[in-house]
């Protein structure tokens, strides 16, 4: 092999020197390829109370472990030589149109995450043209969410309270504010045992502390957007001052029966879907009773540890009651392909609780839109990649479960 001494005009073309991007916020943001790569940005900027709280689980969080490890243990079987130049990715969810086949779910305690908090989850998502849910236990009002997302789809997720008339009350509100959907959470009768939050003192408002202020230093941002903005009050309660667990198990009803939810139907006029659904038995039950729609869920791993596996469900669900109900589901999804694969195996629509979350935390609102902005482009590839054009062509036929977990015989 002969070499030279390379000439100037064969350099050229290669020193290629990309302009200096100056907004830090932006260089980070645009270096997130994947989800993951938000929750360590996240990570970074947020205290670990904050952090844990949304990244946490319950006792061993192998719920939690098991429901992202079911998304990967799956196989895709493409399709060859489809026309794939362009590809649909919207789809029509209770009446109304997604343009992607995901929304951003009901969490709570949002602007303790970051401070823009629910507001921006709610432009983001009006922007991107995708549903947003507000938690009964959100950090922004009922109507400012609305205001915040005036043209867009909003849901408001209802935990039944011990007190009955302020739980409707909120109903009330929701419905008078445009709200389209009302999301009845049916999981969480007493708080699940988040050991995180417990081990870091976690409360409402975070608590200043030796440990806390430590923590605080590497994160300046955080604490002075916390202490120069509107002191953290929720939307549709008092402000409280105590641990997370205990606020829930002051407000919660252990007494919540399925007669309740359908006298929470009779009051409701919009949809209603049902989220919290872990049974074959009680997504038939619930469908019975006239909901438009249920989410298979275990509260992302958040209540009981070792719960079902929602995509696991998901294809006897949607065998039993999915001509009947649209099934949503949630738990777990950390990329465009995990969405594409739900929707394969009979999923209408997902929900994304903790991406939406890193997000946030890695950049607020502009954090929301590039998590959308992930998702999006991933929905896309993988549907090329599996010869598909619209969502509607998907089927089971595309997706394998591979199994890793196993029951045993019964004796």
């Amino acid at each position: 092999m002969k070499r030279r001494v390379p000439k100037p005009r064969d350099l050229a073309p290669l020193m290629q020197f990309k302009k200096p991007q100056f907004d830090a916020k932006k260089r980070r943001l645009d270096a997130a390829l994947t989800i993951e790569d938000l929750r360590a940005i996240a990570k970074r900027r947020t205290p670990k109370a904050a952090f844990d709280y949304t990244d946490g689980s319950a006792e061993a969080e192998l719920s939690i472990e098991r429901a992202r490890q079911a998304f990967a243990d799956i196989e895709f079987h493409p399709a060859i030589l489809r026309d794939v130049s362009k590809v649909d990715t919207s789809c029509t969810i209770l009446g109304g149109r997604s343009e992607l086949p995901f929304g951003i779910a009901p969490t709570g305690f949002t602007r303790m995450m970051q401070t823009e908090g629910e507001y921006a989850g709610a432009r983001a998502a009006a922007r991107a043209g995708i549903p947003f849910s507000l938690s009964t236990m959100g950090t922004a009002s009922i109507e400012d969410v609305r205001d915040a997302n005036p043209h867009g789809r909003n849901w408001f997720q209802l935990y039944m309270w011990k007190d009955r008339e302020r739980s409707m009350a909120l109903v009330d509100r929701a419905a008078k504010a445009g709200y389209d959907t009302l999301l009845v959470t049916v999981d969480v009768p007493v708080a699940g045992a988040r050991l995180r939050d417990k081990r870091n003192g976690m409360s409402i408002p975070p608590a200043l502390t030796t440990k806390t202020v430590l923590n605080a230093i590497p994160r300046p941002q955080w604490w002075i957007d916390f202490l120069t903005t509107e002191p953290l009050a929720f939307a549709s309660l008092d402000r409280w001052s105590g641990t997370v667990a205990e606020l829930l198990d002051t407000m919660f009803d252990p007494t919540v029966t399925f007669d309740d939810l359908a006298w929470i139907k009779s009051q409701w006029p919009g949809k209603l879907v049902v989220k919290g659904i872990q049974t074959v038995d009680d997504a038939k039950a619930v469908t019975a009773l006239g909901a438009d729609g249920i989410v298979l869920s275990n509260h992302g791993g958040r209540q009981l540890d070792r719960a079902p596996i929602p995509f696991h469900l998901l294809p006897e669900v949607a065998r039993e009651v999915g001509a009947d109900t649209e099934i949503m589901l949630d738990t777990g999804i950390m990329s465009g392909a995990d969405i594409v694969a739900a929707v394969a195996l009979g999923a209408r629509f997902t929900l994304v609780g903790r991406a939406y979350l890193y997000g946030l935390m890695a950049g607020g609102e502009a954090g929301v839109d590039r998590m959308i902005e992930i998702l999006g482009e991933q929905i896309a590839r993988t549907m090329r990649l599996l010869g598909v054009a619209s969502l509607d062509e998907l089927t089971p036929a595309h997706v394998t479960q591979l199994e890793r977990l196993v029951p045993r015989a019964r004796s």
